[in-house]
């Protein structure tokens, strides 16, 4: 049966591969090849990296945006609809276009056994080029060397930070981790460090390739003042920005990093762009935050070098009130090193709500809460689901107080859904 349906052809694309991830380049490029798919006059910028990824591509876009491109995004994961994944000029991708991208793709598959990211990833590439896009930013999915964003070759590339995650896939050494994500790197084409920590590894494999290496704190840097932040760059300074629209100490970094990107390939827009595409930045689930009576607060923190920058954040923005956290986590993140992480930012008259996370990978929240307990000040309630967890804190949570809820795009997405049917 040929799929119709957004979902029809999401449910096919699961079906595709006996394995969730297949990492290698051969059948992408192959399918590339099949497509006619080759780099055109469009500027590339790829990012990866462990945590940042999602702010410095909603930065890279925005600005590009601001300064008069024609802007093609491409993020992972979603959080509440797939063509979240897509954005045109600010715009996510409507569901009709890319079923008609979709099918294109698949009546060049033949028999090649497609992942579900590679048949999306394809997807994207396949939409910037019919669009006739300037400015293409691709966020790499995981990983970085086989990861299926590293087939298409970039004009920049960016890794923002290197920490342990996905251990299954990439090991815990940091060292070879940084390897890996770094292998989104090309000769001669400029690699942007957005992080004045980094393992060696990183700008020693730029150096091998023969890749320009500027790092954050070296060769560009950000610095914080009352008026809102100065850019010095590689060859520019911008004086008195506004600070970042997303929230945390580390978007300062990643504001630069982010313009240093953009002025390594000479598409710096002016500082009056500068100002306009940083006051036009969203992105869902990164310390997002709804206002009112009660604040609530979405992050997908779920690693260690998340759970720093959202506990930093946490600290520095608290009001007078209580926060109730709803925490969900999957069982194969360390929730042990996240709760001592986040418990300077645990008060004694706090909540914390464990919720249980469904699915193969998913964690029960007694376990989480027996894990917790030990590790932060104030007793563990468990909650069978997230949209239960919200509903408790939501009872709970009085004016002043707020609402955080983190841990995973698993915890952070319904949570969301359940706050968009709530109105």
């Amino acid at each position: 049966m040929t799929p119709h349906t957004l979902s029809e052809w999401l449910d096919y694309q699961s079906s595709l591969h006996p394995a969730v991830m297949d990492f290698g380049l051969a059948r992408m490029h192959e399918m590339l090849t099949r497509l006619d798919l080759r780099r055109g006059r469009e500027r590339v910028i790829t990012v990866g990296g462990t945590n940042g990824k999602g702010s410095v591509t909603a930065t890279l876009a925005a600005l590009a945006r601001a300064g008069g491109s024609r802007v093609g995004l491409y993020q992972s994961p979603h959080l509440v609809h797939y063509e979240e994944r897509i954005r045109i000029d600010g715009a996510p991708i409507d569901a009709a276009s890319l079923c008609e991208v979709f099918a294109q793709i698949e009546a060049v598959r033949g028999d090649l056994a497609l992942t579900y990211f590679e048949f999306g990833t394809l997807a994207a590439l396949l939409a910037f080029r019919q669009r006739d896009l300037d400015v293409w930013v691709l966020e790499v999915g995981l990983g970085g060397r086989l990861d299926a964003v590293n087939a298409w070759d970039p004009d920049c590339a960016v890794v923002v930070s290197i920490s342990v995650d996905h251990v299954e896939y990439l090991g815990s050494d940091l060292a070879g981790i940084g390897r890996e994500k770094a292998g989104i790197f090309r000769s001669g084409v400029p690699a942007i460090l957005g992080s004045a920590e980094m393992p060696s590894s990183v700008a020693a494999h730029a150096e091998l390739l023969g890749a320009p290496r500027y790092q954050y704190g070296e060769a560009f840097s950000s610095q914080r003042h009352a008026r809102g932040h100065d850019y010095h760059g590689l060859r520019t300074t911008l004086t008195d920005l506004p600070a970042p629209r997303l929230a945390g100490n580390a978007q300062y970094a990643n504001t630069a990093t982010a313009l240093a990107a953009l002025e390594s390939i000479h598409a710096l827009p002016s500082r009056e762009a500068v100002i306009a595409g940083l006051a036009q930045i969203e992105l869902t689930g990164r310390y997002q935050v709804i206002e009112g009576p009660v604040e609530w607060v979405f992050d997908v923190a779920h690693n260690e070098g998340s759970a720093r920058v959202l506990t930093e954040t946490l600290i520095e923005r608290r009001g007078v009130g209580r926060t109730h956290f709803v925490a969900g986590m999957l069982a194969d993140k360390d929730a042990a090193q996240v709760a001592a992480i986040l418990a300077p930012a645990v008060q004694a008259n706090d909540q914390v709500i464990a919720v249980t996370l469904s699915g193969d990978r998913g964690r029960n929240a007694t376990d989480l809460a027996a894990c917790w307990g030990p590790l932060l000040p104030v007793a563990i309630h468990c909650a069978p689901s997230v949209e239960a967890g919200c509903e408790l804190a939501d009872g709970l949570a009085q004016p002043t107080d707020r609402v955080v809820v983190f841990g995973s795009f698993h915890t952070v997405a319904p949570a969301l859904a359940w706050r968009q049917a709530r109105g």
